[in-house]
């Protein structure tokens, strides 16, 4: 399942919970259930690889981060089969991968961010620059394991005015967590529509 961020509302250095029950799947559908697939969805949904990367080979069109929100706050986070520290001081990221040409919005994605696991010059990067997280992965030559923990489908609701549209089309999602250095440092989810690839 995703862990909808946008429910969660994020205040600098204040704390919160914020927990994740990856059974309990609500609005959404597991990946099984999406049967009528692209092969270009099928890798978006399943590889273990940079979304930018692939949506820049796939659209023939450099990628970039367009900022919705980016605040540091300290919150308790429960992911079952995550091992985190009690309380962990972040930083909630929500953001959309746009074309530099089209100026289409091609993905939505929410990140919580361990900032005491990344790098000082990673996470200053980060926080100071309009690079897509796996630019800055390479760039800095920054050695990632991710592990998708969900993949599902579910209606767009107030994330369509990114994508132009319905509120009740689908968008698919994807969940996963990043380590380096054997610590995980985020739980990044991404989306994008199903009319889309």
């Amino acid at each position: 399942m995703y862990i909808d961020y946008t429910k969660v509302p994020v205040q600098a250095k204040e704390y919160q919970i914020v927990t994740g029950d990856l059974r309990d799947i609500q609005t959404s559908t597991h990946h099984t259930g999406v049967t009528n697939l692209s092969s270009f969805q099928r890798v978006l949904m399943k590889a273990n690889g940079t979304v930018t990367a692939m949506l820049e080979a796939y659209l023939s069109e450099p990628i970039q981060v367009v900022k919705l929100s980016e605040n540091i706050a300290n919150m308790e986070l429960k992911f079952p089969n995550i091992k985190l520290n009690k309380q962990e001081e972040v930083i909630a990221r929500k953001v959309l991968l746009q074309g530099k040409i089209s100026r289409l919005n091609f993905i939505y994605a929410d990140s919580l961010i361990l900032i005491n696991n990344l790098d000082e010059r990673f996470s200053h990067k980060l926080l100071n620059t309009n690079q897509p997280i796996g630019k800055l992965w390479s760039e800095e030559k920054v050695a990632t394991f991710k592990e998708i923990i969900d993949t599902g489908i579910e209606p767009a609701n107030e994330l369509s005015n990114y994508f132009c549209i319905e509120p009740e089309e689908n968008l698919l999602f994807r969940t996963y967590s990043v380590s380096s250095q054997g610590k995980i440092n985020m739980i990044i989810t991404e989306k994008f529509p199903e009319s889309y690839f």
